[in-house]
């Protein structure tokens, strides 16, 4: 499997896999600012309007730690919604349970969230769960099992979106996001070109 920092190096920009090591000067992006492999500092292809609409496909997989199929649903999801598709799939990705416990400064990174949601450490509504890509909504309550534990090595931060309760150990999300709150590594106009196609 391809390590995170190649896959940040292939997309040219820092995606933040790595958590806290991003933001070191040894960061490998910082490092070789090219592609990995051997052609890498050598090659400069021009992409066309479809390699440029695949690199940011590739960049939300990584971002988020999805499989094509995964992301495809997504698409499909927010192009059947009402309103704005790029607004719709933003909200469905980050308001994913292991997109939210990133955005609290829970874990480092979000596949270190994934993995803190796999091990059962969340609830919502008072049920166990175990997977990182169930949606909450703002009517969830989530739970955080062993707060204390969880964040002893972490400063819990919670963005505008969402309402933390930190001596209950909940949190809420306030409202549906919109992809004006955040800022992505990605142009997801491209991704849905992509789709669309």
């Amino acid at each position: 499997m391809q390590n995170d920092c190649r896959k940040c190096r292939r997309e040219g920009i820092k995606l933040f896999l790595k958590g806290e090591k991003c933001f070191l000067p040894k960061c490998p992006v910082t490092l070789r600012p090219y592609a990995p492999g051997q052609h890498g500092p050598t090659s400069f292809t021009k992409l066309s309007e479809f390699g440029k609409q695949l690199r940011e496909k590739q960049k939300v997989k990584k971002v988020y730690g999805l499989s094509e199929t995964q992301l495809k649903n997504y698409y499909l999801k927010a192009a059947k919604k009402t309103g704005d598709t790029s607004e719709n799939i933003i909200l469905f990705l980050e308001s994913r349970l292991d997109s939210l416990v990133y955005r609290l400064n829970i874990a480092p990174s979000r596949s270190a969230a994934r993995q803190l949601v796999s091990h059962r450490n969340f609830m919502i509504d008072g049920k166990n769960v175990d997977i990182a890509s169930i949606l909450v909504t703002p009517k969830n309550e989530v739970s955080i099992k062993n707060i204390n534990k969880i964040k002893s090595d972490q400063k819990i931060q919670p963005p505008s979106w969402i309402d933390l309760n930190q001596k209950k150990g909940t949190f809420k999300l306030k409202h549906l996001l919109s992809k004006d709150e955040l800022e992505l590594p990605f142009d997801i106009n491209l991704v849905i070109e992509y789709y669309s196609r």
